[in-house]
């Protein structure tokens, strides 16, 4: 059985020209398409696809807001952020939001191929210019804001606060793992410290502890 895909994008052109490439595939199946996002958040609830190829900026109903509402009726498709836009706040949002990959339009048929085996495989799909954006725009934001609040009451180290930072975003460990270019082991370890240093246990109170400073 193929992989079942519905792609989102108001261009007609990238739209279809996405749609002939995938088709070519013996395991991969375009279902649907769709203009915008609420016809991206229609397709999903009635062809319940494998995976949604999302453009980022979507007339009707944007592309973050169009992931929150697919994740909430669907938590099973996989969404895959597609788009010209290399900019650290829409990746942030759209990986919080629930996206499992962000990828740039400009990018070769055969990595789209590898990036949707790679999601329905249960993988983040993100190619390393989009990491390295993601990631300098994490610290830049903790460095901005709080900082000196974050170092003085809790001692955090650089990588705390950019773990706490995360979190603060709804991030999974699964997801800082990959974004940070670190071992799951080793970034239970760092949340361990942050927990120990603002004196809380659980993951839920921590992260809305965390969103004080962070938000």
């Amino acid at each position: 059985m193929g992989i079942k895909i519905v792609i989102a994008d108001d261009q007609a052109l990238i739209r279809d020209g996405m749609k002939i490439v995938l088709d070519l595939e013996e395991d991969i199946e375009v279902i649907g398409t769709a203009v915008n996002g609420i016809e991206a958040y229609e397709a999903v609830k009635r062809l319940n696809p494998d995976i949604l190829l999302l453009d980022i900026r979507m007339p009707v109903m944007g592309g973050v807001e169009c992931v929150r509402e697919v994740k909430r009726i669907c938590i099973s498709t996989k969404i895959i952020m597609l788009t010209t836009f290399n900019d650290d706040e829409y990746i942030i949002n759209a990986i919080a939001a629930g996206a499992c990959g962000y990828l740039l339009k400009d990018m070769e048929v055969a990595e789209l191929i590898e990036a949707i085996h790679d999601a329905f495989a249960g993988k983040m799909v993100m190619p390393p210019k989009v990491i390295s954006k993601l990631s300098e725009g994490l610290s830049k934001v903790v460095k901005e804001k709080n900082e000196h609040v974050v170092v003085e009451q809790f001692g955090f180290s650089d990588r705390e606060k950019e773990i706490a930072k995360m979190m603060a975003r709804g991030f999974s460990n699964k997801q800082m793992s990959t974004i940070l270019y670190i071992a799951d082991g080793t970034l239970r370890n760092y949340i361990s410290s942050i927990y120990s240093k603002i004196e809380i246990k659980d993951r839920s109170q921590a992260i809305l502890y965390l969103r004080e400073y962070f938000a």
